[in-house]
């Protein structure tokens, strides 16, 4: 056979082995995602702007931005928006953080107020760059939203300190309703999708949390290349630790420099998660493909 012609179907062998591989891992149309719109979306994001807050909502690309934000609802993310750590599926940016803006607790409960929110979620980037972790920022902002606005519920999605017990009973004891703790990923997964964090840190943490007397919640991403018995392995941890309520959604890969899609994992397995999840016994599982772990949270305080 003619070298060039040998070549050329090698080249051409080598293409279809990619189209196949990118059509296998082709957005289904349950993860379609509707464009924000309406006359409450624009008046978050204008509280948002003016008080010069940060989001996961869009810092995080979530999909269910248009929804949440629709209905007048948000979680603010504190401490600025550059992360000390760079996870491989997240889109927060990452680097050396500017300078602790003290003043932000004030214009996050005022723009709770604002918003007129029933219940808030708060979240922030890791800052492994201060003393205290950030502890002490958070629990001014769980403080000072309640001061401003007694009667908001609140939910801290929080980093895990590095499991010490000291910093994480400072959040704690600021009186937060709920304190959710992501695990991210089975056990197995851990160590090339997470930065610096630790499987057994993250349950660690949450036993302290749960111990506190405060409902502790966790969350994880799934199509990432997990194994259906690992996330029931993973379920028995998290309950171990005291954790009662559990989100799943599917990973959603934000750029080609982030872990990529092993599988779209389907409705009906996420469907069969939530059984699962609920017959081992967690009071609340919110699994399906686009969920996050501050969705639907206005639910998980009756936990």
């Amino acid at each position: 056979m003619d070298s060039s012609i040998y070549l050329r179907m090698l080249k051409t062998g080598k293409q279809m082995q990619k189209n196949i591989k990118q059509n296998s891992r082709k957005k289904p149309d349950w993860l379609k995602i509707k464009v924000p719109k309406g006359k409450e979306y624009v008046g978050v994001k204008e509280i948002v702007e003016k008080n010069k807050l940060h989001t996961i909502c869009t810092s995080g690309h979530c999909p269910n931005l248009h929804e949440c934000w629709g209905r007048g609802t948000a979680t603010l993310m504190i401490l600025g928006d550059i992360c000390t750590r760079s996870c491989k599926f997240c889109n927060v940016k990452t680097g050396k953080p500017l300078p602790v803006d003290y003043d932000e607790p004030k214009r996050v409960a005022e723009s709770v107020k604002l918003l007129n929110l029933k219940h808030v979620v708060l979240t922030s980037v890791d800052r492994d760059d201060m003393d205290d972790l950030g502890a002490g920022i958070w629990a001014a902002t769980i403080k000072e939203v309640k001061r401003v606005n007694p009667h908001t519920t609140i939910e801290t999605l929080t980093p895990d300190f590095d499991g010490r017990p000291e910093l994480i009973k400072i959040v704690a004891d600021a009186k937060p309703e709920i304190i959710s703790h992501n695990l991210e990923t089975v056990r197995r997964l851990t160590p090339q999708t997470r930065s610096r964090a630790k499987y057994d840190v993250s349950l660690k943490t949450l036993k302290i949390i749960a111990d506190s007397g405060v409902v502790a919640k966790s969350g994880i991403m799934v199509g990432i290349g997990e194994k259906p018995e690992e996330v029931y392995e993973l379920m028995d941890d998290l309950l171990n630790a005291g954790v009662t309520v559990f989100t799943i959604g599917q990973y959603l890969q934000p750029t080609k420099k982030h872990l990529e899609v092993v599988e779209y994992v389907t409705p009906e397995q996420f469907t069969e998660y939530e059984r699962v999840g609920l017959e081992k016994g967690f009071k609340f599982v919110e699994s399906g493909p686009l969920v996050r772990s501050s969705y639907h949270a206005e639910k998980h305080i009756e936990a």
